[in-house]
């Protein structure tokens, strides 16, 4: 049986029950794939400004070794 990876509360419906997509155990999550042109820039916007923060995190880290 699968470990779940249940992200919210999204799961689909199959014939035999939920599905997860891999071996039919029953756990899993739905999986979309096809989104809007919208929700695809969404998601961009929303990774580089992840990025930008990891950036930000990395210089600091960075900063600190480099007083010692």
């Amino acid at each position: 049986m699968c470990e779940p990876q249940v992200r919210g509360s999204q799961r689909t419906l199959g014939a035999g029950g939920w599905d997860c997509g891999c071996c039919g155990c029953g756990d899993g999550t739905f999986f979309r794939r096809f989104i809007s042109a919208k929700e695809e820039q969404e998601r961009l916007e929303e990774y580089r400004d992840q990025l930008k923060k990891e950036l930000a995190g990395v210089e600091e880290r960075i900063q600190e070794l480099t007083r010692k």
